[in-house]
């Protein structure tokens, strides 16, 4: 029985240190500077210079985020895998233990994703990923309307431009990729719609509404989606918040009412 009152006393501790603000901020400042000693290693005059000192730093840091990872399993049991930032951050590390010898030595240069554990560990990052994620299905229509759009337009480009121009336009995929360059706005007029149209003067009359229609139109959709989705995570937060103070307040006046009972009792027995 004391043993484990023991276990739970331990494990409480582990909690409150983990979900410490402090003890993120620390964690925080050790990805930062893995970040920076990541990068610092692909540098030949770094390496030469301390090379071993970077080396060593790194394996001190995936020691205390494995040592991080253990507190967390050891503090929440079962509902470490319920949370997807457990699991992501259980990943990300997993990848760098992984011997990079051999036939795994690519696996060396995924030692970077765990970069990406800033990603859980500051909470507005959080949040725009959740609204990214969120923004997903929404997504969907639009994608299919862009990718039919895509297929009618490299049709058309496939039919009009590929005899004159076989490399950019001589199969679907080729005008797929061109559209794609098109629409991105890279080098699309002298690159592209200007040599185009020195053999097709009304070129013009293609490109131009599909720069329109995927450029200007489709893809403000997609951001649209985006921010929509950041809106109503925002709000939904700000709603979960306003329900935690309305039922800290309740308990709080729950407390007052009881206390007030009793000082009211314990009047009533002096003056009797």
């Amino acid at each position: 029985m004391q043993d484990t009152h023991k276990q739970e006393g331990l494990r409480g501790r582990l909690q409150t240190l983990v979900e410490s603000s402090r003890f993120q901020q620390v964690i925080t400042a050790l990805i930062v500077i893995n970040a920076v000693t990541l990068g610092l290693e692909t540098s030949e005059r770094a390496m030469a210079a301390a090379g071993g000192l970077l080396q060593t730093l790194d394996k001190l840091i995936l020691s205390v985020f494995v040592v991080e990872l253990a507190m967390k399993i050891l503090v929440y049991g079962r509902r470490f895998h319920r949370d997807p930032w457990n699991l992501f951050d259980l990943l990300v590390v997993s990848v760098a233990l992984v011997p990079a010898t051999g036939n795994l030595s690519v696996l060396r240069a995924l030692r970077v994703l765990r970069v990406l554990r800033l990603i859980s560990a500051v909470p507005s990052m959080r949040r725009v990923v959740g609204a990214l994620l969120a923004a997903l299905p929404g997504m969907g229509s639009i994608v299919a309307l862009l990718g039919l759009l895509y297929y009618v337009f490299a049709v058309m480009a496939t039919k009009l431009f590929a005899a004159s121009f076989p490399d950019w336009f001589g199969t679907i995929g080729a005008s797929a990729y061109t559209l794609f360059q098109i629409m991105t706005l890279e080098s699309w007029s002298m690159g592209i719609v200007r040599p185009v149209m020195e053999t097709y003067p009304l070129a013009w009359l293609f490109f131009v509404p599909f720069i329109l229609m995927t450029s200007f139109t489709v893809l403000n959709l997609f951001i649209g989606i985006i921010v929509d989705a950041m809106q109503a995570g925002q709000q939904a937060e700000m709603e979960a918040e306003r329900e935690q103070v309305h039922a800290d307040a309740e308990t709080i006046l729950r407390e007052l009412r009881s206390l007030r009972r009793e000082v009211a009792e314990l009047k009533g027995e002096r003056g009797e």
